[in-house]
């Protein structure tokens, strides 16, 4: 699946000077759901609006960070959608923690609400299975991989390297899109696994 890739016209990065455009990759991300069900957070926020809100990729973030309020309606909805599952004390960063002694496990990872992150269409979605939202931190204990960010976050949501993981993506700067896989676990394969090399 593609989706575009959106210009920030203000720099997200540490130092900048005045008028430089964010070399960070942005994407048009519209709405989350979880289980099929909407987050209920404030879509304008998903904006990009004098260079603040909106979402993007990043490879130096280990975990999906998020703003407190779109973070607080994502762990509740996460949360109820889970009822099957044992929560425990939190492990830091981590917020949100599961026991992971009786959670059954599927090729995608522990079998855990699926999230969707909702691009430009209803039907362009990049699905987050429980090898890409749960993190084992300890031996019976697994953690919801998304962290709280606070409510003066310059970007809203940035999608971070672990929920990349076995994710195969393409940055198109010529055609200004985002592709991406979802989970490769699926095909049974993995990012590693793959042959980038031409034979021609």
């Amino acid at each position: 699946m593609y989706t575009p890739l959106i210009l920030n016209p203000v720099s997200t990065a540490g130092s900048y000077f005045s008028g430089n455009l964010s070399t960070d990759y942005f994407i048009n991300l519209t709405s989350i759901k979880i289980n099929g069900k909407p987050v209920p957070l404030n879509a304008a926020l998903l904006n990009i609006t004098d260079g603040n809100g909106g979402t993007k990729i990043s490879t130096v973030k280990p975990y999906t960070v998020m703003e407190t309020s779109i973070f607080k309606a994502f762990v509740k909805l996460f949360g109820h959608e889970a009822n099957n599952l044992t929560k425990v004390s939190s492990v830091k960063p981590f917020k949100y923690c599961f026991s992971s002694k009786n959670t059954p496990s599927t090729r995608a990872g522990p079998a855990v609400p699926i999230i969707d992150l909702v691009m430009n269409s209803r039907s362009v979605y990049w699905r987050i299975f429980g090898a890409n939202s749960m993190v084992q931190v300890k031996e019976d204990v697994m953690c919801l991989g998304f962290v709280d960010g606070g409510s003066n976050l310059t970007t809203s949501i940035t999608i971070g390297g672990y929920q990349l993981e076995d994710n195969l993506v393409q940055i198109d700067l010529e055609k200004a899109r985002l592709g991406f896989s979802s989970s490769l676990l699926f095909k049974r394969t993995t990012c590693s696994n793959f042959n980038f090399s031409s034979s021609a």
